[in-house]
């Protein structure tokens, strides 16, 4: 049925979804709507400037501690651009990847194996660290973390690494180095660990092709 229905904005709500009792309700000037259509990195900081008092705070108080917490770990993980009513279905991998991440951290369980596969893809530069701090709290708190990952800066922050190659598909397979990353950059079969140490490096090129006006 999925082919004769399509998504239309309901005309009361406005696409809010809820009613417009629940929609007056207003905490620092926002309803729960306007409040989740806020960036993660945005709504973080109006759950901080909640202010309660006294009675206020004895039934709200854990409620705003734990909103502030979620959303930490959703910032911390490189999240903090999207919204709290975005739709699950227009997430990539890699953001789902790293929401479930998030809820692990808030979990706080400890002993557990975690396997990642590439976590810092579609992920800016300047946002890596944060992910790189997340993983290390998942393993301060007890656990074990495996990640798939070909990034410079990941491999460099790893505690120990498995060098898988020498090249791809039909060509690896085979294991060329492992060990703690200062390691495995003198390893000579290595070419992840030549790149790393500087041993080769890929030239920028000289001169640059020539558009030719035929298009993009």
């Amino acid at each position: 049925l999925m082919d004769y229905m399509s998504a239309t904005e309901c005309p009361a709500c406005h696409g809010k979804r809820l009613r417009p009792e629940s929609l007056a309700v207003k905490v620092n000037g926002l309803s729960i709507a306007d409040y989740t259509a806020l960036p993660i990195s945005q709504a973080l900081e109006a759950a901080k400037k909640i202010q309660l008092n006294g009675r206020e705070a004895i039934i709200a108080g854990r409620i705003v501690h734990e909103i502030v917490e979620r959303l930490q770990f959703l910032n911390a993980v490189g999240l903090g651009y999207l919204s709290l009513d975005r739709s699950a279905a227009t997430l990539s991998g890699g953001e789902g990847q790293r929401i479930r991440l998030a809820t692990q951290i808030g979990s706080k369980l400890r002993g557990v194996l975690y396997v990642l596969d590439e976590p810092s893809i579609g992920l800016h530069h300047r946002d890596n660290g944060r992910l790189l701090a997340a993983l290390e709290e998942l393993r301060e708190l007890g656990n074990t973390v495996r990640g798939v990952e070909h990034e410079e800066v990941t491999i460099r922050r790893a505690d120990y690494v498995i060098d898988l190659g020498p090249g791809a598909g039909r060509h690896g397979g085979g294991l060329v180095a492992h060990g703690t990353p200062l390691e495995r950059e003198q390893y000579k079969d290595s070419l992840t660990g030549a790149y790393i140490s500087g041993r080769r490096r890929i030239e920028m090129v000289s001169e640059r092709r020539q558009r030719d006006g035929a298009g993009i």
